[in-house]
């Protein structure tokens, strides 16, 4: 089996990055273990993982995922464990290396709709993920990982307005949160698939229990270089923590909070490695909230 990690995955992890290293053995592993057979590669893939589309011995399609330990992939396992198919892609089996999953259209994402349309399938996905999360669960709260990422904007930027207004209201948010549910936790038009058994599930969780605000706020980032660019970008960019915040029944204030913290975290964390062009595109959204 030819294996080559696509660029984008290879430039995120490094190329001297030891998992990666050991990549082609552990995909040889789990796809002999399983008995699938291997089509190719997702391309250009994630940063985070692998995914291969293999067909499993009786024939049926399916997609295989491994991800370094530091993407937390027993974490990813549990959340669509518990979710079982509702609202995200299915597991097909619980345990081996990787994450075995139902087959859905990697190349056809929300984002391939208009926005106001993606933004509707976006909501009804999302909404069915916000559940109960399982007793005895091991997933960090939104507070735990928030935390974590403070503490790194402060080492970076902490005299930077911005940075100091997002630090401030994560704070009031962490302090007064009003539900634990499960959630996605970078969920965003590009995670979001077509597939057979439903048209749309969701993907590539990274889940935290915490309030659905936070889950809400990387979506209204979404094709944010659109909005960059148009003239009443701005404007646009409120009236979207608006209309999602009202769809879903979540408060404004909130959602925008959040969203306003999320993208200077990103933003800050991007232009820290190197990708400038991102990072800038993230704060000067943010700069509008």
């Amino acid at each position: 089996m030819a294996l080559e990690p696509p660029q984008r995955l290879v430039r995120a992890l490094g190329e001297n990055d030891e998992w990666l290293g050991r990549l082609h053995r552990t995909a040889r592993e789990a796809v002999d273990r399983r008995k699938l057979d291997v089509e190719r590669v997702v391309v250009p893939g994630g940063r985070s993982g692998l995914v291969l589309l293999v067909r499993r011995s009786d024939g049926t399609p399916a997609a295989l995922k491994l991800a370094p330990p530091a993407a937390a992939p027993a974490l990813e396992r549990a959340a669509l464990a518990h979710w079982n198919g509702w609202g995200a892609v299915r597991l097909l089996d619980e345990e081996g290396h990787g994450l075995l999953m139902e087959r859905l259209q990697p190349d056809v994402s929300l984002r391939s709709l208009p926005e106001a349309k993606a933004l509707l399938e976006a909501a009804g996905t999302v909404r069915r993920l916000w559940v109960e999360p399982p007793a005895g669960h091991g997933f960090e709260t939104v507070a735990e990982r928030t935390e974590r990422q403070a503490e790194a904007m402060r080492a970076r930027a902490a005299d930077d307005p911005l940075v100091a207004a997002a630090l401030a209201v994560r704070e009031e948010l962490a302090a007064s949160a009003p539900e634990l549910l499960l959630l996605h936790g970078n969920f965003r038009q590009g995670k979001v698939l077509a597939g057979d058994r439903a048209p749309w599930l969701a993907v590539g969780p990274e889940p935290v229990v915490g309030e659905r605000a936070y889950d809400l706020a990387r979506l209204v980032r979404d094709r944010v270089e659109d909005l960059v660019a148009a003239a009443a970008g701005a404007s646009s960019a409120r009236r979207r923590v608006n209309r999602l915040a009202d769809s879903l029944e979540v408060d404004r204030d909130r959602l925008r909070g959040w969203t306003l913290f999320r993208a200077v975290e990103s933003g800050t964390r991007a232009v820290a490695s190197g990708r400038r062009a991102e990072g800038e595109l993230a704060l000067e959204f943010a700069s509008w909230l």
